[in-house]
């Protein structure tokens, strides 16, 4: 039987732990207020950032982009803005199309070949066209995976009929593979199945909507600017903000894209077209020591498995890092005029005389 002593302390505790708790919450409330009271714009509107942040790519991607039940998305066709241009087929301009009856060559791969943050006639592809006199077709799609990717120029050049195809990644796309969702967009995604791949989550769905996809640290500390100031500092917005599903553990996109590569060789036997196979580099790689070698280490893996499946390859790491200064190749996260001229340079000298 308790007797009243016994009760006390437990009864202390309990006061001095909501005590506590009080104090907390009072604490972070006034770093709150002072927070918002130093934008002062804040002080008087209190929405969900995550929530906002996910409305504004909805809301961009649904302009730029149609949904597609095997690809995800795919850049709309007719699409138009300052500096970029999609024609009927979902392609991005390169630009006039040169004289001449030869095969065009198309370009698939994520935003570096996409082209972001420079105009129509400054990607690596537009560059490439002007060094070859060949209509280049760019397929480049801002977000793909390695296997989006893929599935891409397997969809292209039957339409097309290339003479050539360069299909180009940076590291980053082999960790998309892992993911059922990317930049709160679904895609398709692979398992390993025996010896080969299983396609999943095709026919892939439409967009969820964003207020369906926070988490509940979301829904309760997204209303927090502080809290979203702080993750600003720390540079943590990519998985605060973002919207991602993964379904495979890190890792296993090395394996996924290894076996990827044997499709494109398939699609080279059966197209025609030789498959040229491109890396490329995101600009931290020039900021952090650390991070450049495991970026190199999967880029070099999937070369390695691509030359083993009979494709050819090119690295373009060598070329970059022999310039003066290779982050002055980028605008801020991908490259500018003069870092895709290189590239260009690179491909075409690659590619040679393959697909005339």
């Amino acid at each position: 039987m308790n007797t009243p002593d016994a009760q006390r302390p437990r009864s202390e505790l309990l006061r001095r732990t909501v005590l506590v708790l009080v104090s907390v919450v009072i604490g972070l409330g006034l770093i709150e207020i002072g927070v918002r009271a130093s934008s002062w714009t804040w002080l008087f509107a209190w929405p969900n950032y995550v929530l906002d942040a996910r409305k504004v790519l909805a809301e961009r991607d649904d302009g730029r982009s149609v949904h597609d039940d095997r690809l995800g998305y795919r850049p709309r066709p007719g699409y138009a803005a300052p500096g970029i241009t999609i024609d009927g087929d979902g392609l991005r301009s390169t630009g006039a199309a040169p004289a001449g009856d030869k095969p065009p060559i198309l370009a698939v791969g994520d935003s570096f070949t996409f082209g972001e943050e420079v105009g129509n006639t400054e990607s690596w592809p537009a560059d490439l066209q002007r060094i070859t006199g060949r209509r280049v077709l760019n397929g480049g799609v801002s977000g793909y995976g390695f296997d989006q990717i893929v599935l891409r120029a397997e969809a292209l050049a039957p339409l097309h009929r290339p003479g050539a195809i360069v299909v180009a990644f940076i590291a980053d796309d082999i960790r998309r593979t892992e993911m059922r969702r990317m930049w709160s967009a679904d895609k398709p995604y692979f398992d390993l199945e025996g010896d080969g791949l299983g396609l999943r989550n095709a026919p892939v769905p439409p967009r969820a909507p964003a207020e369906t996809t926070l988490t509940f640290w979301q829904r309760t500390l997204g209303y927090s600017y502080a809290f979203d100031f702080l993750m600003r500092r720390l540079d943590l917005l990519h998985d605060w903000f973002g919207d991602h599903i993964r379904v495979h553990p890190a890792g296993l996109g090395e394996r996924i894209s290894c076996k990827l590569t044997a499709r494109l060789a398939g699609l080279e036997k059966s197209s025609g077209a030789p498959v040229l196979l491109v890396a490329a580099y995101d600009p931290v790689v020039w900021d952090d020591p650390r991070f450049a070698a495991e970026q190199r280490r999967l880029t070099e893996g999937l070369l390695d498995c691509a030359r083993r499946n009979g494709l050819a390859t090119l690295d373009t790491y060598d070329a970059q890092a022999a310039t003066p200064r290779p982050r002055d190749l980028y605008v801020l996260w991908h490259m500018n005029a003069a870092g895709n001229a290189l590239m260009a340079r690179l491909i075409a000298g690659a590619l040679g005389d393959k697909g005339n």
